[in-house]
């Protein structure tokens, strides 16, 4: 099955509960965040199967991800306010990259489809 933004919004407006960065977003932009979220999966795990829907889930993560609000804070701003109107103080410590930013459903899903188990966390190497 093709990925589309027609799909997409039908499965995010239907299975996940924070939708207003999704609705938010022109065609242009969801587009855009359907094809890294598809192109990132692909990539990351390229000997499995990647479900639609999962590629669903992480593009809703990343329309929050990168919202208005959110891309001041990866690009460096720490806070900023509107007079009389609102201020934004950004907490320390925001996930970076794109891979810390997939949810754990999209494990559950491509694992699910692929009828193994994966998790965030990674084997490394460790010499003592």
């Amino acid at each position: 099955m093709a990925i589309t933004v027609e799909d997409a919004t039908t499965y995010i407006n239907a299975n996940c509960i924070n939708v207003d960065d999704w609705t938010d977003a022109d065609d242009a932009k969801k587009l855009r965040i359907v094809n890294v979220a598809g192109r990132t999966l692909t990539a990351k795990y390229a000997q499995y199967t990647i479900p639609d829907a999962a590629v669903y889930e992480y593009a809703n993560a990343l329309a929050i991800a990168f919202n208005d609000t959110n891309a001041l804070q990866q690009q460096g701003v720490a806070s900023f306010g509107i007079s009389g109107v609102a201020n934004f103080t950004f907490k320390d410590g925001m996930k970076t990259g794109l891979d810390a930013l997939i949810p754990d459903v999209v494990y559950t899903l491509i694992g699910a489809e692929n009828g193994v188990k994966l998790s965030k966390r990674a084997v490394k190497w460790v010499t003592m």
